[in-house]
Formats: structure tokens, sequence, C-alpha cells
């Protein structure tokens, strides 16, 4: 099972964060084989780390739930929220078999909240699918019912990286700067 997890930091926390750096790399060691992407997201500075998403395949909400809350930035105060959300992997491939590769252009989180449950939008990939990283839906825990959309995309800016998303089908959209996880 996928699932799509976003750390929001608590303000403040950025010191804790870097404190915290090898740990965190150290736990996702443990992860490497589940993971399909992973990488922080930034605040408008382009610079200040603002949050952390990581799609995983494991076994189980309860497995997903452990990755989540167990990590040690999570552990240790540095986040205000956690989105957790079943997730499907809609291009079937990982963020490292990109073909854009880890580097050049501007990279994006963009995230879809739905309007209501199973006013599902986006269920397709769309049809230019060249600058998409990872793209899916964002589920309940049975799967059965769509909450939203996530994508991770390579895009000009971030109204064209909103632009992957259909207007006005979401009750929100967010979109955060973001690159490939992973230790440098």
């Amino acid at each position: 099972m996928e699932f799509f997890s976003y750390h929001r930091d608590r303000p403040g926390s950025l010191a804790l964060r870097e404190k915290l750096r090898e740990e965190h790399w150290s736990y996702m060691d443990g992860y490497e084989a589940e993971l399909i992407a992973r990488g922080p997201t930034f605040a408008d500075d382009g610079e200040t780390p603002v949050g952390s998403v990581h799609i995983v395949d494991l076994p189980d909400a309860a497995a997903a739930r452990a990755f989540a809350f167990d990590e040690p930035t999570y552990q240790a105060g540095a986040h205000r929220a956690v989105l957790l959300r079943r997730w499907r992997n809609l291009l079937g491939r990982t963020m490292w078999e990109f073909p854009g590769g880890r580097t050049g252009g501007l990279r994006y989180l963009v995230l879809g909240l739905g309007l209501a449950p199973g006013a599902a939008v986006d269920l397709d990939l769309p049809s230019d699918r060249d600058d998409l990283i990872a793209y899916g839906p964002l589920l309940s825990d049975d799967g059965g019912t769509w909450l939203g959309t996530a994508a991770l995309l390579r895009a000009a800016g971030p109204d064209a990286a909103r632009d992957v998303l259909t207007q006005g089908g979401y009750a929100e959209i967010e979109v955060h700067e973001w690159e490939f996880g992973g230790r440098r």
C-alpha cells in the first residue's frame, strides 16, 4: 500500500530540524527500499525548510502511522501537523526514476485538498507527463474514497505548477517549493 506523508514544520523549529538532520536521514535509510519519493518543502524564500514529503510503500496503515510518527524530528516536536493519506502511484515509478534527474528547473509539491469526499477530479494522469516526478490521488484509509491529489513536478513557476490540477475542483490547492531529498 502506498502512503503520502507531509510533515509541516512548527514555526521556529529550523534549529531543531538541523540538529536532528543525521538522525532523520538515518531513520529514512531504514526505509530506503520502501521510499517512492522524499524531500523538503521551502518557504517563499526558496531556502528555509517548512516541511517534508515522504511517499512510501508499506504493508498497511499501522506501518504508515509508525513511519510518520516515529520519525525523529516529529518525536522531538519539530512538526506542527502531519498529513498522512493512502496514495496511488499513477506513474508507477520512484522519483529516482524520473527522466529529468535530480537537478535542473524548479520543483514543486502541489497538494489539492478535495471539495467533498467522493467529488473526485484528476484521477488520470495529465496528458503532459514529462515534468511529473510523482502523481496520484490522496485516499481514505480504506483506499475507497478520494480526498485530493498530490503531485511532485518540475515547472516554470508556482502558477504553472498549480495548473497540473483542475482549478475549481478542490477546496484548496497548495503549492510549495520542493527538492529531491536524501543525503547530500
